[in-house]
């Protein structure tokens, strides 16, 4: 649902306190049944940090929301977001990143990297504060372990450690093998290895 703004909330996001003072209005306008549910908002930005628009992705229970890539992405694909900063409240008051914050966060982060729509931060408010993913080095340490790597090089690089892998445990059979004095045809038939390979063990 889209989060209807006034044109003097259509700020530039230059900090993580411009864009808290706008969501805390946007928390404040709904009633108190609905405030003390958690929300998921996604900020759309352009190239200047100017908020394009802010859309309520999924309204949750009183410590939950569900939130899937396809909805957060989609909506910023069709108005050609520049980046992203994905923002929710805590009705509870308590501001620390839960490992479900974390962990949403930095596959949402994979994404944006991967699409070129990046996330640039994530915020968790309340009423009467907040925590900016950004300000307190979270972003950067996601983009340093970079555990969700989209990337066609990271792809290549797992596929070899497969490869690696399979031919290590070839590798292995074939010389438990050797070691029982099974023929090299034989040993050749069950791990696929060439025989010239098997050959080359068997001289070790």
């Amino acid at each position: 649902m889209n989060v209807r703004l006034t044109e003097s909330q259509k700020i530039k996001v230059l900090n993580s306190d411009d864009l808290y003072s706008i969501m805390r209005q946007v928390l404040l306008r709904e009633n108190k049944i609905d405030r003390n549910k958690e929300h998921f908002w996604l900020v759309c930005l352009a190239n200047n940090y100017q908020i394009l628009m802010i859309e309520l992705i999924s309204l949750g229970s009183v410590n939950a929301t569900i939130v899937e890539p396809m909805d957060v992405f989609s909506f910023a694909l069709q108005k050609r977001a520049v980046r992203l900063i994905m923002v929710h409240n805590h009705p509870s008051g308590e501001l620390t990143p839960s490992g479900m914050d974390v962990m949403l966060t930095d596959k949402m982060r994979a994404i944006g990297k991967f699409i070129n729509v990046p996330v640039v931060d994530h915020l968790i408010i309340s009423e009467k504060s907040y925590c900016s993913f950004a300000d307190t080095g979270l972003m950067e340490q996601l983009e340093e372990e970079n555990r969700f790597d989209l990337t066609f090089a990271q792809q290549d690089r797992l596929r070899a450690q497969a490869a690696q892998a399979q031919y290590n445990t070839q590798v292995e059979m074939a010389k438990r093998m050797l070691a029982d004095g099974l023929p090299v045809d034989m040993i050749v038939k069950y791990t696929d290895l060439p025989a010239s390979e098997v050959e080359r063990l068997r001289e070790k």
